[in-house]
C-alpha cells in the first residue's frame, strides 16, 4: 500500500487462518491500521490483492462487498460512536442496516450484547457524550459484535484506558472467542493484551527505515517467542527501551 510515494506497507505476504487470534504490533506509522482497512476493503492495495475465503476484495461488487463487511465486526480505535445516537440505536444501526429483523428481535438483540459487555440496561438510552471512555469501548465491541461476526477487528482496543479497563477489554475479547468460532485479528501496542488474547503475534516495521530488500514482518510466531527472536529490534519494541532510537529521533527533521 502506496500514498502518493510514500510506502506503507511493502511485501505483505499473510495468511491468517479460520479461528486465529492475531495480534499486529510495531511502532506508530507502521501501517498497521492500513492492514486492518485492506482486510475489510476500506482501501484498496496499490498492488497485489487481499483475498477473502479465496477471493480477491478488489473484483467484489459494491453490494458484495457490503455484504462481506456485515460479516466483519470492526473496534474503532476511537470507538467511532455515532454522537447523535443513543447507546440503543448505536449498537442497533448495523441491523436496521442489514434488514431483514423486526424491531423487537433488534431490541433483543441489543440488550443482549449492551450486556454481555458488561453494561447495565440503562445505559441503552444515554448518549456517547456522557460515557466514560471504557463504556464507549464496549458500546463500539456490542455494535460490532451485534451482527454475530465471523472475523473481529479491533484497532488500538485499550487505547487511553486504565490498567483494571484495560483487562475487561482484555477479558471480553477472550469472551468473545470463547462463545463463538471467530477470527481475530487484533492490532495494538499493550503487550498485556498481545500475552492474554493473541495465539499469533506479526510485528510490523516502518518501510521508511528498512534495509533494501528487507522483509517489513519482522516477526510471525507465538508470543513466547518475542523475548527471544532473533532481531533485535523485536526485542528493543517488546522491552520496550529507546535506545539508539532516541538518535534516530533527534535526527529525523
Amino acid at each position: 500500500m502506496r500514498f502518493g510515494v510514500q510506502p506503507v506497507l511493502a511485501g505483505i505476504d499473510l495468511d491468517i487462518l479460520p479461528q486465529d487470534t492475531l495480534a499486529v504490533i510495531g511502532e506508530s506509522g507502521c501501517g498497521k491500521t492500513v492492514l486492518l482497512k485492506l482486510i475489510v476493503g476500506l482501501l484498496k492495495p496499490t498492488t497485489g490483492e487481499v483475498l477473502f475465503e479465496g477471493k480477491p476484495l478488489h473484483t467484489l461488487s459494491e453490494r458484495d462487498l457490503t455484504l462481506l463487511r456485515l460479516r466483519m465486526g470492526f473496534l474503532f480505535q476511537q470507538s467511532a460512536l455515532f454522537d447523535s445516537l443513543n447507546v440503543f440505536d448505536n449498537v442497533a444501526f448495523g441491523l436496521r442496516a442489514k434488514g431483514g429483523f423486526s424491531e423487537a428481535d433488534i431490541a433483543a438483540k441489543v440488550r443482549e450484547r449492551i450486556l454481555e459487555v458488561g453494561l447495565p440496561a440503562a445505559t441503552e438510552t444515554k448518549m456517547p457524550a456522557e460515557l466514560s471512555g471504557g463504556m464507549r469501548k464496549r458500546v463500539g465491541l456490542a455494535r460490532a459484535l451485534a451482527l454475530d461476526p465471523d472475523v473481529m477487528l479491533y484497532d488500538e482496543p485499550t487505547t487511553g484506558l486504565d490498567p483494571i479497563m484495560t483487562d475487561v477489554i482484555n477479558e471480553l475479547i477472550l469472551q468473545t472467542r470463547s462463545r463463538r468460532p471467530v477470527t481475530s485479528v487484533i492490532v495494538t501496542h499493550e503487550m498485556r493484551t498481545v500475552q492474554k488474547c493473541a495465539n499469533r503475534v506479526v510485528m510490523l516495521y516502518p518501510c521508511s527505515r528498512l534495509a533494501p530488500d528487507e522483509r517489513q514482518i519482522l516477526f510471525d510466531g507465538p508470543f513466547a517467542g518475542l523475548s527471544t527472536a532473533d532481531d533485535p529490534r523485536v526485542r528493543q519494541f517488546v522491552e520496550g527501551e529507546a535506545r539508539d532510537r532516541l538518535t534516530e529521533l533527534k535526527d529525523t527533521p
